[in-house]
């Protein structure tokens, strides 16, 4: 594979979605960029907030759209466009339902799974063969809660929760290098082979 070159986290804009599961891929970027020691900007022309940081000796886009999550894909297609990056060079790292909080998992393709952010980025890449990487924060059922999923996802973890998906953010940072390098397998061998603890129920 070539390297990465765009490394988009996704969230919602705004205070009073900074600390909801459905921002772990702003969480995520934030803790790169500051380990980059670079600073957010907003471009208009891309609808994001945007940042160039140096990874693995490569000079890499990092991009929050500032669109709201349903609409991701107009960021990360006027981005992806204006520098002429290849799908298969951009890397998504969002919420993910069906892993347990602690879990992080890389990939590249695959369906949507109802997560709006990747459905409008596969809409309106023309491709779902962009990679992925899938940060844990499961799901109100497998967590024996009664939320709507809508619910779930806007709303803060537990403390023990937030303790985990930090813990899989440092792990899914490790990974981050390799994928910058072209090193996939490298990188999700790195990531999957790192134990995960156990979550609990409760939110």
């Amino acid at each position: 594979m070539s390297g990465i070159r765009l490394i988009a986290g996704l969230g919602n804009v705004g205070p009073e979605y900074d600390a909801t599961r459905h921002n772990a891929g702003f969480w995520l970027l934030d803790r790169l960029a500051s380990r980059s020691r670079v600073s957010f900007g907003h471009q208009a022309r891309v609808f994001g907030d945007i940042a160039r940081a140096n990874i693995a000796g490569e000079s890499i886009w990092l991009l929050k759209p500032t669109t709201f999550m349903n609409r991701s894909g107009q960021a990360v297609a006027a981005l992806a466009g204006f520098y002429r990056i290849p799908v298969e060079a951009i890397l998504v790292v969002h919420d993910e339902l069906d892993l347990l909080p602690g879990a992080a998992k890389i990939k590249c393709g695959g369906g949507h799974a109802g997560h709006n952010g990747l459905k409008d980025i596969q809409a309106r890449l023309g491709s779902p063969d962009f990679w992925r990487m899938r940060l844990g924060i499961g799901h109100p059922r497998t967590l024996a809660l009664t939320q709507q999923v809508i619910d779930f996802v806007l709303h803060r973890p537990s403390r023990e929760h937030q303790g985990l998906i930090d813990e899989a953010i440092d792990r899914a940072l490790e990974s981050i290098d390799d994928m910058v390098a072209g090193q996939s397998e490298r990188a999700m061998l790195r990531l999957h082979a790192a134990p995960a603890k156990a979550a609990g129920p409760g939110a």
